[in-house]
């Protein structure tokens, strides 16, 4: 067996947890990313003589074996490369591959099924001289090391994991307060489209559809869009209203059932194809903090899962603006899942790739919170409306902006939605965001970039260039190369990894789109 140390907690205040072997490491693999990941390849770097946990690294297992040669060197490269440019060379690597079975298949048959793709991770990392300490595929509740052969400590037919919440990482997690929230495939189910077999889909893509043939001349129109973004305002705000009376419900399904139960269609509707225009998404994300955050974050929810049918690619307005309420609220895990869908709806999609690359770079919400509430004090200045204000429903103004075109909620990173994991991350139990692990905007590393369908969309403002531009120079970012950053999300092969700059100026060229999204 493959026995080393891993120690993992904040360096400043001498917390230490010490990890002896592969079924240490596969129980801590949950606490370190925040959730349960799924159908996921997870590479966490390792510093030093004892192994100190350094930079993660996800993304979804690709389907075809043919695509697991580019994914692996893809991965390799920027796990590593990512560390050296926060400071240190990573000195090893563990290598995680979970999927559970399915249909017929054996958890035993799915690790014999991935060895290959261990192989091939384990080959590249070694290729740029880190060798791959450990690799680990975690099935049906079983573990199998790739990288031990004595069959004494690892058997065929695998190890099971140990018992939830009776590991030292467990222990460690719940002094420090951190909850394991379900698998990742848990978290993505609350912010995906309705399935089209679900009841009430058919009626809300009839309602799409009227609303978009109402909205989409209004918007095409200097007065009436005006008059659109008015009214999608205060829509939300009568929505966030109603969902902050109700009660909270533990359980995430009946609260998530709630919530749709309480937002009919056609307001659905109205509120999705609103948010398509880039200063009415920009003021909605004024609701960042305070009591405004916990109504907002399950409204922004609840309207990703109406985007059904066709509609699908709307969704990424709402799950950028979840992103953002959760990273402002300290959910970084919960940020990165709700961006990564957001980069799946439109690889392109300019706030979400900012927004998720300073996620990454582990950047400190409050100065954008911060540029936001003074964008939101100049407007009222100039306005001296409390609506323009962004008063809150029932709680007065909001402690964030975003309605004027300066504000622009970008909080300046690199437009490639791929990163590695910074190497000095912190470690503690459950630090995923800290630590930058993540999971990536595309299952493969060979779908080309780009999403259907066109956009006409405005020039980033001026705070969000500035700010885009100050995080990309952070990142270290070389354009048109795939880089490492706090997430770990690798952009596909044949996406464009460029500059903040060349972007704008790539989704300004581009030809106006369905009227109904006038921006990014």
């Amino acid at each position: 067996m493959n026995k080393h140390h891993e120690i993992t907690g904040p360096a400043d205040d001498q917390q230490q947890i010490t990890l002896r072997g592969p079924a240490e490491l596969a129980d801590a693999l949950p606490y370190m990313m925040g959730y349960h990941p799924t159908d996921s390849i997870v590479m966490v770097a390792l510093h030093g003589d004892r192994g100190r946990f350094g930079g993660r690294l996800r993304l979804g297992i690709p389907r075809s074996p043919r695509e697991w040669p580019p994914v692996a060197e893809q991965l390799a490269d920027c796990l590593i490369e990512g560390c050296e440019r926060r400071g240190s060379r990573p000195d090893g690597i563990v290598v995680f591959l979970c999927q559970d079975p399915a249909g017929e298949e054996t958890a035993r048959g799915v690790m014999e099924r991935l060895r290959p793709l261990a192989q091939r991770l384990r080959t590249a990392c070694g290729s740029l001289d880190v060798p791959v300490y450990e690799a680990l595929c975690i099935s049906g509740g079983r573990f199998w090391s790739y990288c031990c052969p004595d069959t004494r400590c690892c058997p065929p037919e695998g190890n099971p994991m140990g018992l939830p919440g009776t590991s030292v990482m467990a222990a460690a997690a719940a002094y420090a307060g951190i909850q394991v929230r379900g698998s990742l495939k848990d978290m993505e189910r609350r912010l995906r489209p309705w399935p089209y077999e679900a009841a009430g889909t058919a009626a809300q893509v009839r309602a799409l559809d009227t609303a978009g043939a109402d909205l989409v001349p209004r918007i095409l129109h200097l007065t009436g869009r005006e008059a659109v973004r008015a009214d999608t305002i205060r829509l939300v705000r009568t929505l966030m209203g109603r969902l902050a009376d109700g009660p909270r419900l533990a359980d995430p399904v009946e609260a998530d059932a709630r919530d749709d139960a309480l937002i009919g269609h056609e307001e659905a509707a109205a509120a999705i194809l609103g948010l398509q225009d880039r200063e009415t998404r920009d003021r909605a994300a004024e609701w960042m903090e305070g009591p405004d955050a916990a109504p907002a974050l399950r409204l922004w929810r609840a309207l990703a899962r109406r985007c059904a049918g066709a509609y699908a690619e709307h969704a990424a307005a709402p799950l950028t603006l979840a992103g953002w309420v959760a990273w402002s609220t300290g959910d970084e895990p919960a940020a990165r899942v709700a961006l990564g869908l957001a980069l799946e709806c439109d690889p392109e999609y300019v706030f979400a790739r900012l927004l998720h690359q300073a996620c990454n770079e582990g950047l400190d919400p409050e100065s954008l919170r911060r540029c936001l509430r003074e964008e939101r004090e100049a407007r009222a200045a100039r306005t001296g409306s409390a609506l323009e204000a962004g008063a809150s429903p029932g709680a007065g103004a909001s402690p964030g902006s975003g309605a004027s075109p300066g504000a622009g909620v970008s909080p300046g990173a690199g437009t490639s939605p791929g990163s590695a994991a910074s190497s000095g991350a912190r470690v503690s139990p459950g630090a995923e965001a800290s630590s930058g692990a993540g999971e990536a905007p595309v299952r493969t590393a060979a779908r080309p970039g780009g999403a259907p369908g066109t956009r006409s969309a405005a020039r980033p403002p001026v705070g969000a260039r500035t700010a885009g531009r100050a995080a990309a120079r952070r990142a270290g970012r070389r354009t048109g190369r795939p880089t490492a950053g706090g997430d770990g999300r690798v952009p596909a092969r044949g996406t464009r990894g460029d500059s903040p700059a060349a972007a704008r100026g790539r989704v300004a060229r581009r030809p106006g789109g369905r009227g109904s999204r006038s921006g990014r």
